[in-house]
């Protein structure tokens, strides 16, 4: 069942405002009524903040100009070098960590698949969340350590639902469950064609973790942490199962098929960490701020 964002997020922020009531005074503030400037994590002209990181690559080798800008967009692109894609995953990486965030991205998929790219990539890409650094990732590693925001296109018929789970390394609990299978989907509607879609997280830490489509919370879960399989060659150090995932890098990701992204937007809510009620009221006034 899809509910709405202020139903979902209450429910979510629950405990959290159990715990602490800061920031719940009745003198209201012009500090309680301020919403934190977007981050603008893609700058529209360049990839300078970010760093590519292609599998059989070392970090920072940004293979066939996979990950470019043109046209004010960061694209996703294999007519550089790809005569077959070979497993060959790519991601790109925001520079700096983050724990406590709101993060917008305007996304949509274009044109054909590249030749020798899986059947469930089609039409697939995602944001990795809580991700490992980059530098820390051996050449051959497939996927970040991290929990991915799951990005789907339909094909004109079938239902196909975006703004899925999968955990590359990890598990998150639901319903007050340890979830340890890789993907689950959640309650969204299908975006057929090459629509922009805007697709928001809310992410506290690792108490809550919220997909959200249209002002609906599709898909909510909490304490991400290292763990499970579903990553390959990566350097054993980095992967300490158990650990919380409480913060860490952001990526946009290459699966084979081209996509664009217009608007990767990040609303730093660490000021905030204390503040659940002011967490609860920044995030509905963002969520009013539509693309």
């Amino acid at each position: 069942m899809k509910l709405k964002m202020g139903a979902m997020l209450a429910a979510g922020m629950a405990a959290l405002l159990s715990c602490n009531t800061s920031g719940s005074s009745n003198t209201k503030t012009a500090e309680q009524d301020s919403v934190p400037n977007a981050i603008h994590l893609f700058n529209g002209k360049d990839m300078n903040d970010w760093t590519a990181k292609i599998r059989h690559y070392e970090s920072g080798d940004n293979y066939a100009n996979t990950f470019r800008v043109e046209d004010g967009l960061l694209k996703v692109r294999y007519d550089g070098g790809y005569d077959e894609f070979d497993q060959q995953y790519g991601h790109l990486a925001y520079n700096t960590p983050f724990s406590y965030y709101y993060l917008r991205i305007e996304y949509r998929f274009v044109d054909e698949q590249t030749k020798g790219g899986e059947s469930w990539a089609w039409r697939n890409s995602g944001a990795m969340l809580h991700g490992q650094d980059p530098k820390t990732m051996l050449k051959d590693q497939d996927f970040p350590i991290s929990v991915e925001g799951q990005l789907l296109g339909g094909d004109g018929q079938t239902e196909r639902t975006t703004s899925n789970l999968c955990t590359p390394g990890t598990n998150v609990v639901i319903d007050q469950k340890l979830f340890t299978p890789h993907c689950i989907n959640s309650t969204s509607k299908t975006y057929h064609g090459d629509q922009w879609v805007t697709a928001d997280f809310l992410v506290l830490g690792d108490s809550l973790i919220q997909h959200i489509l249209e002002d609906q919370v599709v898909l909510s879960y909490s304490k991400p942490q290292i763990g499970g399989d579903n990553v390959l060659s990566y350097d054993a150090k980095q992967k300490q199962d158990g650990k919380a995932l409480t913060g860490g890098y952001i990526y946009l990701q290459s699966e084979s098929h081209p996509v664009d992204f217009r608007k990767v937007d990040l609303y730093d809510l660490s000021e905030y960490k204390d503040r659940p009620a002011d967490i609860e009221r920044i995030v509905k006034q963002i969520q009013q701020k539509k693309p």
